[in-house]
């Protein structure tokens, strides 16, 4: 009972803090609860390279050409973003039935572009969580 008079005492002379609190933490809740409805599913690097190594994944790279060329995972395939978000998949129809990873440089762009893809009918569509920052900051390999 006391903690409840503190608690309204300290919302009621400090109601700017106390809505912030209350937004953040309304955001925090919709974050998790969207990533674990969301149709894309969110792969760690160890389960990126076991997807590779035993099902032959797609990687597609859909950051520009320049970061592109600084570094990129071992195979993975540059798509220009413009292309993606004009919802031009032509080159990709050939693997459709395969796992295809998006990659981008911190994972929120591939999450849009997967979404496409799924919708566009490919089956099993994957994103790197933490994109490109992850795979690095993890010591993976990366071809120049």
């Amino acid at each position: 009972m006391f903690f409840m008079q503190q608690l309204i005492e300290f919302v009621g002379n400090h109601y700017i803090l106390s809505s912030i609190w209350v937004a953040l933490a309304l955001m925090f809740i919709f974050s998790l609860i969207s990533g674990r409805l969301s149709p894309v599913k969110e792969l760690g690097t160890l389960e990126m390279t076991m997807l590779m190594n035993k099902q032959d994944a797609v990687v597609l790279d859909i950051r520009p050409q320049p970061d592109y060329r600084k570094g990129h995972i071992l195979g993975a395939r540059q798509v220009g973003a413009e292309k993606m978000a004009k919802g031009d998949f032509s080159d990709l129809e050939k693997y459709k039935d395969k796992p295809i990873i998006v990659v981008c440089a911190m994972g929120v762009s591939a999450k849009r572009t997967a979404s496409q893809l799924l919708k566009s009918g490919f089956n099993q569509v994957f994103v790197l969580k933490g994109g490109m920052n992850a795979w690095t900051s993890a010591s993976m390999p990366v071809a120049k």
